[in-house]
């Protein structure tokens, strides 16, 4: 990644990019441009979700199934997407959508009463994932997260919590702080937002333990640590992989601090493997945020689970008459998203979904090493399992962490031009592999799933080396 954020940009040549990516936009996705034209008229940007944020323009999709996506005009794409990541098994899975329309009929999708498909899924997570001793299902992972760090001051009776900088925990305003780019804290995504909300929240570089233990050592002298969160496979789901041995080490420290260790397992829960990452890793925290396949792939996936102790904080009512966190959302643990997020971990279970994924995002980012180094590009590929990077720019590879005071305010405003100029080429190319076929995360994450097989793969690669051929070095963003 250093070596690829070392020289100026490679991307497909203006040539290909304006006379076949865009012209397949104008002439192939007609319907799309004018659902989205409109759209405009009542939606802010145009999109209700940040990931349909695409060059040239968002596409509309009119039907998933599997391994493919059809927009509104009819083309077909390879979905690398997959929702953002939720369904592992595959787009409308037809056990999970058999199993979500029986309980329409029978009951709707919502009562306001306890349902059994409620037990039904916090039993069957706890059999995967025996340190979630208790689980409480809410409506998305910000929440879960907000809901994880009430209990952990109510737990330890501690203030300050610790992130990873450049980690993504839902948009709640004190986790909004260091988002993407480590060291970034309030500069890039936070407006809106007062100072002070931050106040109780601290950042620390990826991967650095001695910068974790000092910031937990001079916490003491402030009241203390409640927790540290982590994303267990690396920052921004893996977009900055951590050691092996990461992880545990965090643990000890936490331990050895007093404070509560805390997965954001939204995107490697019952994707990495049943266990989540927590198996993979053999690390047992205090407490789980669920999101992503834990509805499968339906509205409302969010949840926190972890040690009896802890997760009764969050027991509704107020027959204890003690300290609890307060968690609430007339549509949380609706019996639509428990029974999906039920039956799809039963199916993960049946089809050995983690596994079969995972062999395919292998076999995906093998593809890319190869075709990276047959046209000798600086592209970087990379995987963990199921969730696999394609970096062509490395956008998100800076660190504003490490600048002296002295040097800050000129070395950040150089890094955000830079940076800002990458993530538009790798727009670029991610509307460069969309005009051939393929539906990426920005152009730079892909997720694979059980509906793809090794013909998907290999035809996807083929897709990619299209792109591929075209792609020249340029003169943007030569590194000063």
């Amino acid at each position: 990644m250093k070596a690829l954020t070392s020289q100026p940009i490679w991307e497909v040549s203006d040539d290909y990019y304006n006379n076949e990516v865009l012209r397949y936009f104008d002439e192939k996705c007609k319907e799309s441009k004018a659902v989205f034209e409109e759209s405009k008229e009542y939606i802010p940007g145009g999109v209700q979700h940040n990931l349909a944020f695409n060059k040239p323009f968002p596409m509309c999709m009119a039907k998933a199934n599997g391994a493919y996506l059809y927009d509104k005009d009819g083309n077909q794409y390879i979905d690398f997407l997959q929702a953002g990541g939720p369904t592992i098994l595959g787009s409308n899975y037809e056990v999970i959508r058999d199993a979500v329309i029986n309980l329409l009929n029978e009951c709707g999708p919502v009562t306001g009463l306890l349902h059994e498909s409620e037990m039904m899924i916090a039993r069957e997570i706890n059999k995967h994932m025996p340190n979630v001793e208790m689980f409480r299902m809410l409506g998305s992972g910000t929440e879960s997260v907000m809901a994880s760090l009430r209990i952990a001051r109510i737990a330890t009776g501690k203030k300050r919590i610790i992130k990873i900088g450049g980690a993504y925990h839902g948009w709640s305003d004190q986790m909004v702080y260091g988002l993407k780019i480590p060291g970034s804290r309030g500069l890039l995504e936070s407006h809106g937002i007062p100072g002070s909300d931050y106040s109780l929240t601290d950042e620390v570089r990826p991967n650095d333990l001695n910068m974790l233990e000092a910031v937990l050592r001079r916490n003491r002298l402030l009241g203390g640590t409640a927790a540290v969160i982590v994303e267990p496979a690396g920052l921004e789901s893996g977009t900055r992989p951590i050691s092996h041995d990461y992880n545990k080490n965090v643990r000890a420290l936490c331990d050895k601090y007093g404070a509560l260790f805390i997965f954001d397992e939204v995107v490697t829960g019952f994707r990495v493997a049943l266990s989540g990452a927590q198996g993979y890793f053999d690390v047992v925290p205090d407490l789980t945020i669920f999101g992503k396949i834990v509805a499968g792939g339906y509205p409302a996936a969010g949840g926190v689970g972890g040690k009896k102790e802890y997760a009764q904080l969050m027991a509704a009512g107020l027959a204890t008459g003690k300290h609890r966190a307060y968690v609430g959302g007339t549509l949380s643990a609706n019996p639509l998203s428990c029974i999906a997020g039920y039956t799809a971990i039963k199916e993960i279970e049946r089809t050995n979904a983690c596994e079969i994924a995972g062999r395919m995002g292998d076999r995906l980012c093998d593809g890319l090493k190869q075709l990276i180094e047959k046209y000798g590009l600086p592209f970087v590929a990379y995987n963990q399992g199921s969730i696999v990077h394609l970096e062509c720019t490395g956008a998100m590879s800076f660190d504003f962490s490490s600048m002296s005071f002295l040097k800050s305010a000129l070395g950040i405003l150089s890094k955000k031009k830079m940076m800002y100029e990458r993530k538009d080429s790798m727009e670029r190319m991610g509307a460069a592999y969309m005009a051939n076929g393929i539906v990426t995360l920005a152009g730079s994450r892909l997720y694979t799933s059980m509906a793809d097989t090794p013909e998907i793969i290999d035809e996807a690669l083929n897709r990619f080396e299209e792109v591929f051929k075209h792609v020249q070095k340029t003169d943007k963003c030569m590194p000063k």
